[in-house]
């Protein structure tokens, strides 16, 4: 059976603030050693639950930020961009779970650190009429394929607003948030600690209940996405793609084939942000 991980950094116990998500200074070479390590609790507890295939995606800003020398030994890592199925990368080669580690709240809520894929562009993100943040997207995604979403960590406000989405996961709070770039965190070791035995039952309870090692792939359903932006400049640059409809000044509309070409275009739009930074 086999189980992909999709590693981000802001849920990462002891992650409170930017510049410890930015590469080219001390707090990011440490937080991102933590990201590598709570990846790595998350692959030793799926092998430890009888796992036979880990792939672990890095899913953070530029897709290289994990430290593959720190990891265990049997993982495939997945590193670098661009690439097609973007957090999910990986599900091209099927999966049967999919964990998401070091995942954060939606843009526009008190989650520490808190955005949907960039801050910098989005405001805010629905897929037909709910609003969703990155697990919410990439979970769509991960559904079409045939993977379940099992085991997600992160801090509180991340948990409370996505565990409706996946009833049936398990969730590791590694910390809990007073504001935007402040909380209490556990330590990183007890955050892995958590994390490895959760990845272990998780993948037990898969195994224990027959369940087939990958379900079949959904048959794709269009998808309508409403995009709210931070800046109807960016509402002006977004609209020069000639499938997307503007709403008002910062509202853009489209429709989609499928949750996964969903997130290609928004994907797409936010490279095209970069030209307006």
């Amino acid at each position: 059976m086999k189980v992909l991980i999709s590693a981000d950094i802001e849920g990462v116990a002891g992650v409170f603030h930017t510049e410890q998500t930015r590469a080219g200074n001390g707090e990011y070479e440490a937080a991102r050693r933590w990201m590598t390590l709570e990846a790595n609790a998350a692959i030793e507890g799926a092998f430890a639950g009888g796992a036979t295939q880990v792939w672990v995606n890095d899913s953070h800003g530029g897709f290289r930020n994990l430290l593959p020398d720190l990891l265990d030994e049997r993982a495939q890592v997945v590193l670098g961009k661009p690439r097609t199925l973007g957090m999910m990368a990986g599900l091209e080669y099927g999966a049967a779970l999919v964990f998401m580690i070091g995942y954060h709240a939606m843009a526009q809520t008190r989650g520490i650190l808190a955005h949907t894929i960039n801050s910098f562009a989005f405001a805010r993100v629905s897929l037909n009429g709910v609003e969703v943040g990155e697990a919410g997207l990439y979970g769509a995604l991960a559904e079409e394929y045939g993977a379940q979403v099992a085991l997600l960590s992160g801090d509180d406000v991340f948990a409370e607003e996505t565990a409706p989405r996946f009833p049936g996961a398990r969730f590791v709070v590694t910390k809990s948030a007073t504001g935007h770039a402040s909380g209490v965190t556990q330590s990183p070791a007890s955050a892995r600690a958590a994390i490895q035995s959760a990845a272990r039952e998780v993948v037990q309870q898969h195994l224990a209940a027959g369940r087939a090692p990958q379900a079949a792939r959904a048959a794709a359903k269009p998808v309508e996405c409403e995009l709210r932006v931070q800046t109807s400049g960016l509402a002006d640059l977004f609209c020069q793609w000639p499938t997307l409809t503007r709403v008002d000044a910062v509202t853009l509309r489209f429709s989609a084939a499928s949750a996964e070409h969903a997130v290609r275009m928004l994907n797409c739009l936010s490279a095209m942000s970069f030209m307006l930074r």
